[in-house]
This record gives structure tokens, C-alpha cells and sequence, in this order.
């Protein structure tokens, strides 16, 4: 996975923070899993994983970060770094 997004933009009620493009993965999901540490970081921020074409490993493809918890897309960008630094811990 990358370590940095490769995109942010804002959506209906998200900053939607990618890191793959979603067209790299076969299945797409939003595990409960992961529900807890983002919510940790960010309450009601969620996110995607997917699992890719090459093999069967899931990876991060991108974090939903809510436009209410934070004001720019830096700041959704720095949370959801945040965020996939607490998953990989």
C-alpha cells in the first residue's frame, strides 16, 4: 500500500481520502473490523479495503472522513494517515 493518499475529495457529507485506485481491487469492502480505530481517530470515519487482483491480501483503498470533524482536505488527508497508522499498528 501507499503511505501517502494519492487523492482528496470532498463528497456528499465525506472527504472520500484515497490511496488505490478502487480499479486495482476485485472486491471492495468496509470491514467492522476497522470501525473502532478510525472512530478513535475520528468518529464516524470509515474505511474501504480492498482485496487486489494480484493476490489475496486486503489493503487500504481509501478513508471516508466525515465533513463535519474537520475543516480542509489537509486535514482529512492528516486524520486518514492517522488513521491507517493506527490500523497498521
Amino acid at each position: 500500500m501507499s503511505n501517502a493518499p494519492s487523492t482528496v475529495e470532498r463528497g456528499d457529507g465525506y472527504y472520500h481520502v484515497r490511496y488505490r485506485d478502487p480499479d486495482e481491487f476485485d472486491d471492495i469492502r468496509t470491514p467492522d473490523w476497522a470501525e473502532r480505530p478510525a472512530g478513535s481517530v475520528v468518529e464516524g470515519a470509515e474505511v474501504r479495503t480492498g482485496d487486489t487482483k494480484d493476490d489475496d491480501d486486503w489493503t487500504v483503498q481509501s478513508v471516508l472522513i466525515p465533513s463535519g470533524a474537520v475543516d480542509t482536505e489537509d486535514e482529512a488527508r492528516e486524520a486518514a494517515q492517522a488513521i491507517v497508522e493506527k490500523l497498521s499498528e
